[in-house]
């Protein structure tokens, strides 16, 4: 996942996606590079940099200079993981994960983990909004709790 991230951070600028675009056809040096995207070739450098550093392109060295190209297999595997993503079966329908595993004591400390903080741990029992909760609702919810924990602190 880090890998994908750094890749996604890398193509959510706008000149390295020109410079990806141009290098895509064309072997390209970074003053080639700096005429074509009309900027300087230190900000090609640091781009490029960007760039190598996720893997999306290499330097060949041609003599006095290094030219560029772009790593397709890098550009192919990060468009097949957007395009899987996109085919995922969802899980419940927006379902929180505390309601999902609430009777299941082997999954407590997941549950835990990896529940939302917006919606009680009871939402069935929940009537209205939270705040609106008498004391004996939310110790139904909650447990001997004084305040409603679904409702944020004014702090925050």
């Amino acid at each position: 996942m880090k890998k994908t991230v750094t890749i996604l951070k890398a193509l959510a600028d706008e000149t390295r996606l020109r410079t990806l675009n141009l290098l895509s056809t064309h072997d390209l040096c970074v003053g080639a590079l700096a005429s074509r995207l009309g900027i300087s070739k230190a900000a090609v450098s640091q781009h490029l940099k960007v760039l190598r550093k996720a893997g999306l392109v290499r330097g060949e060295k041609r003599g006095y200079w290094t030219h560029y190209v772009v790593e397709k297999s890098v550009l192919e595997t990060i468009g097949h993981e957007v395009i899987e993503m996109s085919h995922r079966e969802q899980v419940g329908d927006g379902i929180c994960l505390r309601t999902i595993f609430l009777n299941n004591p082997d999954m407590e400390k997941r549950r835990k983990k990896e529940m939302c903080k917006c919606c009680c741990e009871q939402p069935d029992k929940l009537k209205g909004k939270p705040e609106d909760c008498s004391a004996e609702q939310i110790k139904e919810c909650h447990g001997d709790k004084q305040e409603h924990p679904c409702v944020p602190d004014e702090k925050e």
